[in-house]
């Protein structure tokens, strides 16, 4: 099975000018934890709740005036719409990532798929490494 078989289509994307405050409301809004960012057809990057927790209302920043840019997470990882869903569960393991932005053969952003997305189709010992694997990165170890 592949990534587009089961990943959510037409993601939600920000501005990297958006305030940090309109993004949380979007996330509150959408009922997500996680928004891409970019313009003009190019992705800039990734923001989560936690990134807003961790690197903006920790550290004092003015949640009116600092941009999801600020802030976000710009070491893009992808995967492609044509890829297998065990392949790419094995990736997000080994990343210790959640969520992956997906892209076609162009390179245009398709849309998001989520640890969630692939648990319920994975077979259990894949599933059960990529969610250690993952885990390890949360727990601090």
């Amino acid at each position: 099975m592949n990534i587009k078989d089961i990943m959510t289509t037409n993601p939600v994307l920000i501005k990297p000018s958006t305030t940090i405050k309109e993004a949380a409301a979007c996330m509150a809004r959408e009922g997500i934890g996680f928004l891409l960012a970019g313009e003009d057809d190019e992705l800039k990057g990734t923001l989560t709740d936690r990134d807003i927790v961790l690197r903006a209302v920790s550290a004092g920043k003015d949640i009116e005036s600092t941009t999801v840019e600020d802030i976000l997470t710009d070491d893009l990882l992808y995967c492609k719409e044509g890829q297998d869903i065990e392949e790419v569960a094995r990736n997000m393991g080994e990343k210790q990532v959640r969520r992956l932005p997906v892209v076609n053969a162009q390179k245009k952003l398709v849309g998001v798929v989520s640890l969630g997305d692939l648990a319920k189709y994975l077979k259990p010992e894949t599933a059960g490494k990529v969610l250690n694997d993952i885990s390890m990165k949360f727990s601090g170890h």
